[in-house]
């Protein structure tokens, strides 16, 4: 039906415990050729492939993800969709890695920080929409390029953020590697700007894909996004009526936490 990828978001989190191995192992078993996952920093420095920055939600800990070593956090059960406790572990970057790498598949990996909800604010100035970013984990970006090479998934890698100070970081340390900035409705509706406006916002922070949540795809955002040379994915796109509203637009990537739905739909399950 459409030349659109299938990513699964979270691995799948409507299906599996969100960012587990269980989740990436199965997503990659339905055909999803690409995986989505989020990243944190450890007390010690690893990289636990978690969304939140606190652990209460999804997993039987509870406090910052920062605060945490990363043998604590790997010692950590995580909830599935129901919020019940599973046997499946918290697991850390290097583990997921060699998953993606010998399935061919690619991954859309996201660099979070340490506070939640404020990844980037947008603002108005002089007129024009500015970009105020977030707070980092400092050392992420570098260890997160460390573990891509280290396992030879550089080219099947997008690094994706919402705060273009950390796809500005990754630029400085491999200005080959490909990035996405993440779009969500209320950045848009806060400063009053139009969909196809977050085109410039993505040419502005040097990322070479732009990744929006699917009610901010319209026929003018895809026209735009055409015409500066950058690709479009959407999320989260989990109902038959969004995805083929999605695959008619002709976009490129579709992230959705059902991965086995979005592929039926896509004609390829």
């Amino acid at each position: 039906m459409t030349g659109a990828r299938v990513a699964a978001h979270r691995g799948g989190a409507l299906l599996w415990p969100e960012n587990s191995l269980l989740a990436f192992r199965n997503a990659l078993a339905l055909g999803a050729e690409l995986l989505e996952l989020d990243v944190h920093l450890a007390a010690d420095d690893g990289v636990p492939v978690i969304h939140d920055p606190t652990l209460d939600r999804t997993t039987d800990g509870a406090g910052p993800v920062r605060a945490r070593a990363a043998a604590e956090l790997r010692g950590l059960r995580l909830r599935g969709p129901d919020g019940v406790v599973t046997g499946e572990r918290l697991p850390m970057l290097e583990e997921v890695l060699p998953l993606v790498a010998r399935a061919a598949a690619g991954l859309l990996l996201e660099v979070k920080g340490p506070e939640p909800g404020v990844a980037v604010r947008y603002g108005r100035r002089d007129g024009h929409v500015v970009a105020e970013p977030g707070a980092r984990y400092e050392g992420l970006e570098e260890r997160v390029l460390a573990a891509l090479a280290s396992a030879g998934m550089q080219d099947r890698c997008t690094v994706i953020a919402f705060n273009p100070a950390v796809l500005a970081r990754v630029r400085v340390l491999d200005p080959g590697q490909r990035t996405s900035l993440l779009v969500a409705g209320p950045h848009v509706e806060l400063v009053g700007a139009r969909p196809e406006d977050t085109v410039a916002w993505a040419v502005a922070a040097g990322a070479a894909d732009l990744g929006v949540q699917h009610t901010l795809a319209t026929e003018a955002l895809m026209t735009a996004a055409r015409a500066a040379g950058l690709t479009v994915g959407v999320w989260t796109a989990n109902d038959e009526p969004t995805l083929r509203r999605m695959a008619d637009l002709g976009v490129d990537v579709i992230t959705s936490d059902r991965p086995d739905l979005a592929l039926r739909v896509l004609g390829r399950a």
